[in-house]
């Protein structure tokens, strides 16, 4: 099942695909200097395939490459920063 995370910058949010199927997406807004994750969700014939994870990674990564900080304000997003230490530093308190 090939999967396929992108930003989806009009719609505020980062998308998950999965076979060319919408299968989650990770809503965000966008500031100067940081990013505010307001909600994930996968959809649910999506479920139990640990695509929240990835699609979250994922958003992650893109934060920290652009040099944005991050407010989790998602609880499934601050419960990952919990779980992957390497993202603390990207936390804006």
């Amino acid at each position: 099942m090939p999967t396929e995370v992108v930003d989806n910058p009009t719609e505020n949010r980062f998308e998950i695909h999965v076979d060319g199927k919408l299968a989650g997406f990770a809503d965000y807004r966008l500031l100067p200097t940081k990013v505010i994750f307001t909600h994930t969700e996968v959809l649910p014939e999506y479920e139990g395939q640990g695509l929240a994870g990835k699609l979250v990674g994922h958003a992650l990564q893109v934060s920290a490459d652009t040099g944005l900080r991050v407010v989790p304000a998602c609880p499934y997003v601050a419960k990952y920063i919990e779980r992957h230490p390497e993202f603390k530093e990207l936390v804006d308190s």
